[in-house]
């Protein structure tokens, strides 16, 4: 982490792409917010925009903006995010969730920060300096032809690596500090200690949803807590070291287990001549496993699809698929 604070000031000052690569939650919002607020740009705007949340044509919009009339429901001309960026920074979060389409106009940009609004001729010119962010390393997509090469290299003048949580445990008790400290304000509350039983737990646990998981964890501590002290009986039980119910690791053995356990479930249920096993089977794991990340991720799609390794468009269509909309 030294090493990322000693990339962020000195690639600061210039006006360089940047790409921040790391898992979900680590923090790279707050790196490219810090690359602007101590770069010349600090006194313009800071846009951020998440390219996984949106669909192809309404992230073309919202980027590049459209003139009245270019669309179904187009009633007036709109700025995009890299217009209302001038001057100043577009953090460009989920970069890898692009389309090929996009991807061509973004690499015009990048190359010369000029475009065109949707469903119009007249060229904008901006001064815009562009930070993305990726929690796929970018190579990969390339050599699977999901990414353009020569984007990619557009991108990567400066590229800063975030290491996850479980690669830096040492920096935990401060973070847990800290974290108190802001939510402790927040809720009129002060827990200021924390005790050692619990303090191993937390530095113990694996932490699939990083620096932003440790957080709502300490949020939960600091609402919950009796006296002044975080105390283990207040963490959740996967950081205690105990199974909870209903629970979806973001990857690895016991997810497998699960997979297993359903299958064999699926297996015992269906009749030994359904010609349809294999697609019921499949269905019923896909199914019980988006509902279960879902609800490990308090309903935030998002930050499920993320740890499904899935875009945000192919949840949805999955949520459509199984009647997972209107669930709880």
């Amino acid at each position: 982490m030294q090493e990322v604070y000693a990339m962020t000031r000195r690639v600061a000052v210039s006006n360089a792409s940047v790409l921040l690569v790391g898992e979900t939650g680590t923090g790279k919002e707050l790196i490219a917010k810090a690359v602007h607020q101590l770069s010349p740009r600090n006194s313009g705007p800071f846009v951020r925009v998440n390219c996984g949340a949106l669909s192809e044509s309404l992230l073309e919009s919202e980027l590049f903006g459209h003139v009245r009339g270019s669309f179904t429901g187009a009633v007036a001309n709109r700025a995009g995010r890299f217009e209302s960026a001038h001057t100043g920074t577009i953090f460009l979060d989920e970069i890898n969730s692009t389309t090929a389409k996009l991807q061509v106009k973004l690499l015009r940009v990048l190359q010369e920060r000029e475009f065109e609004r949707v469903g119009d001729t007249e060229t904008i010119h901006v001064d815009t300096r562009v930070i993305a962010a990726s929690n796929r390393e970018l190579l990969d997509e390339v050599a699977r032809g999901s990414f353009r090469e020569d984007l990619y290299y557009r991108l990567n003048v400066v590229p800063i690596q975030i290491p996850p949580l479980r690669a830096r445990r040492e920096d935990i008790p401060a973070l847990v500090s800290h974290f108190l400290d802001v939510y402790g304000r927040a809720n009129d509350r002060t827990v200021a200690k924390v005790d050692k039983e619990a303090l191993a737990a937390l530095v113990k646990y694996h932490w699939p949803g990083n620096v932003r998981e440790l957080q709502n964890v300490v949020e939960r501590c600091v609402v919950l807590a009796h006296g002044d002290e975080l105390t283990l009986d207040l963490l959740p039980p996967g950081i205690r070291g105990e199974r909870p119910a209903r629970s979806i690791p973001s990857r690895g053995g016991d997810l497998d287990s699960l997979a297993r356990d359903l299958v064999e479930q699926g297996m015992a249920t269906a009749a030994a001549d359904d010609d349809n096993l294999f697609d019921r089977v499949v269905s019923r794991v896909e199914r019980e496993l988006i509902s279960q990340m879902l609800a490990a991720c308090n309903g935030v799609q998002l930050k499920a699809a993320a740890r499904l390794g899935i875009n945000r468009n192919t949840l949805r269509n999955k949520l459509k698929e199984h009647g997972l909309e209107e669930a709880d």
